[in-house]
């Protein structure tokens, strides 16, 4: 990682133990974030996206075992989709690990939540310092366009949360790429949500 990267992990880090909201760049587009096991922080991240609470937020893990410890049961496919899948895949799982205490707004009404095991070196260093599930939505206000750069990230977001990342603010990639969504159940029957 590069010395930016270092100081934006440190801050991160500090900001989201205390239960804070960062504003990070992820292995997709630019998101917003907090620690999933703090409802109070995702209730924050709700607020700010002026996002109805029903659609629930998806997070991201830095490991297998992390992903263990997050959802209650990860079906053998699972790990089959996520090798295989060129693009970074979230996964909607029946339900969280009871044990890994996930903030109840994170799932959906039937309990589900999505979650997607991270290839970025930063966001996959992060979560695993973190030792939680980390949020992860777009940058935006809820209807707008997600921004394709930091550039393009709204104003009142920006203002919203409690640490901006410096890193990777530059970079301008063509088009704002989202994972694959896919709902997973058990038995290993999938749907994709969104290709």
């Amino acid at each position: 990682m590069t010395e930016a990267q270092n100081l934006d992990l440190k801050e991160c880090l500090a900001v989201l133990r205390r239960g804070g909201v960062i504003l990070y760049p992820t292995d997709t587009i630019w998101g917003i974030g907090c620690d999933a096991c703090c409802p109070e922080a995702v209730r924050r991240i709700f607020e700010l996206k002026q996002r109805a609470d029903a659609k629930a937020l998806i997070s991201l893990v830095g490991s297998e075992g992390q992903l263990e410890r997050t959802i209650a049961d990860v079906p053998e496919v699972a790990w089959q989709l996520i090798e295989y899948n060129e693009k970074p895949l979230t996964i909607v799982y029946d339900a969280p690990a009871p044990m890994a205490r996930i903030a109840a707004e994170l799932q959906a009404s039937d309990g589900s939540m999505g979650v997607r095991l991270t290839r970025d070196e930063f966001c996959a260093e992060l979560c695993r310092r973190l030792n939680r599930p980390l949020v992860s939505t777009s940058a935006n206000i809820s209807g707008h366009t997600a921004p394709v750069c930091f550039s393009d990230i709204d104003a009142r977001i920006i203002d919203g949360v409690d640490y901006v990342c410096t890193a990777r603010r530059d970079e301008r990639p063509e088009q704002a790429v989202p994972s694959t969504v896919m709902r997973l159940s058990g038995g290993g029957l999938f749907k994709v949500l969104r290709p």
